[in-house]
């Protein structure tokens, strides 16, 4: 039987505040529905329908899936009439899943077991008993009024909170606005719905009691934490969600062995790999893919992005590193930092150090190299053992082309050096500081561009 999963993602989120569409707000570097999206796209669907209203051109540039498709919902009537739209593209022979575009942590496994709970004949609800159940929809069991509802029994509908009375809103099990049903009942059940309640709208959660009064067997499953099921809907429950995220991503990598300062101050918005007795510093952000090797060290506020940092490196604090498509690559036993910048393409071998305030992009450093103070290494090719001075730059951009420098092995580069590129350093070259150099610079000698320095006799001072 073929599987469809819908998503709801029309609603304006009034209460962020903000002009972007809520389910693109971010948490831990991708938006809501992404997140959303990715799990949808474990559970082997045959298409993925995501319902889209404000913002709708936006939201559907900004996401991808497999089998993904669009419906969009103009004007938004509820959650009953979005799921409508989306009902001509399903199967009837087979399973809906529906999940929300604003639930972003729901688990692979917890919709799995929604959609065997199914089993393509009964309607399953993902419910949840919550300690403050305001403003979600209250599950009724035992008769239909609810009386009973916490005293057990079949699930017999749904009541929203504002059309529930004084007795049923103390019922604290709560819809959590997933379910899995079989197609052709809910696409049955969808075209007899109506908008006769206090907000006027097509509510999804009426067809519960279409199932029961169908015969259909009405079934809950639960989320293995209440983290799951939380939605968006304020800039503060988004900052409370992606606390816990972080605090959960933390604690794995803590129990395979990692060592952080401060889990609270900790933000991992990718994949992050560790080797044995790895230690980060608080307040670090690693983003897309990072491997730390075996003993590397992060020091506090530093940020980290597509990079890979060999064994026993050491990355001094307020660091930045961004390897973007390119990567960067840090070798094993090197110290960078801190206050230093790693652009894409940077290639930093055995025991490189690369000091404060000093950028390197598009090179590739040997073993042993140093640039310990204030430099700029761009589309460089440095040799083994260089020392290359404070306030050096490779002017490596004419105005229109980037240009390679060459560094030879045990090359010196005294400060404030400009190195013009294209141009090469031998083996074994000094370079004076303060030079600017535009041509070869010989192997084993020393190269001096300067204006000779004159001081003139009498010279006074302007006064005013």
């Amino acid at each position: 039987m073929a599987l469809d999963i819908v998503i709801m993602a029309a609603g304006k989120g009034t209460r962020m505040k903000s002009a972007r569409p809520k389910v693109l707000h971010r948490l831990a570097g991708r938006s809501l529905l992404q997140h959303v999206l990715q799990t949808a796209s474990t559970l082997g669907a045959d298409r993925i329908v995501t319902i889209t209203g404000h913002g709708a051109d936006e939201v559907e540039s900004s996401v991808s899936a497999p089998n993904l498709q669009f419906v969009r919902q103009m004007p938004q009537l509820g959650t009953g009439h979005a799921v409508q739209q989306a009902a001509p593209l399903l199967h009837d022979d087979g399973t809906t899943l529906i999940l929300n575009g604003d639930v972003p942590l729901i688990e692979a496994a917890t919709a799995r077991a929604l959609i065997e709970s199914c089993d393509g004949g009964k309607l399953a609800l993902l419910t949840i008993r919550l300690a403050d159940p305001s403003g979600y929809g209250r599950v009724l069991r035992g008769d239909p009024a609810g009386r009973d509802a916490n005293e057990g029994g079949r699930v017999r509908g749904i009541v929203e909170h504002k059309d529930a009375t004084p007795v049923q809103r103390m019922v604290d099990e709560v819809y959590t606005g997933m379910m899995a049903a079989p197609t052709a009942a809910l696409k049955g059940w969808l075209a007899r719905l109506t908008n006769e309640n206090a907000q006027g709208e097509f509510y999804l959660t009426d067809i519960v009691a279409m199932a029961v009064a169908d015969g259909v067997p009405v079934v809950a499953t639960h989320p293995a934490s209440e983290t799951e099921v939380l939605g968006v809907n304020s800039p503060s429950q988004l900052a409370d969600l992606e606390r816990r995220f972080q605090r959960t991503q933390a604690e794995s990598l803590m129990e395979a062995g990692l060592r952080l300062a401060d889990p609270a101050r900790f933000d991992l918005r990718g994949e992050l790999v560790c080797a044995n007795d790895v230690e980060i510093d608080v307040n670090c952000v690693f983003e897309g893919r990072v491997t730390l090797g075996e003993g590397v060290r992060i020091g506090a506020n530093c940020v980290l992005r597509n990079a890979a940092i060999a064994a026993g490196a050491v990355i001094h604090p307020f660091t930045h590193i961004d390897g973007e498509t390119l990567g960067v690559k840090v070798g094993a036993g090197a110290a960078v930092g801190p206050f230093a910048r790693l652009r894409p393409g940077a290639d930093l071998g055995e025991q490189v150090h690369i000091g404060n305030f000093v950028e390197v992009k598009n090179s590739t450093l040997a073993k042993g190299a140093k640039a310990n103070h204030l430099a700029y290494l761009g589309d460089a090719t440095v040799g083994e053992r260089v020392n290359y001075g404070a306030g050096s730059i490779t002017a490596n951009y004419d105005g229109a082309n980037k240009h390679r420098t060459v560094i030879g092995r045990d090359v010196h580069v005294g400060s404030n050096c400009v190195l013009v590129a294209p141009v090469t350093l031998g083996d074994g070259a000094t370079i004076g500081a303060g030079s600017t150099i535009s041509k070869d610079a010989p192997a084993g000698q020393l190269t001096v561009a300067r204006a000779k320095q004159v001081s003139l006799p009498g010279w006074t001072r302007p006064k005013k």
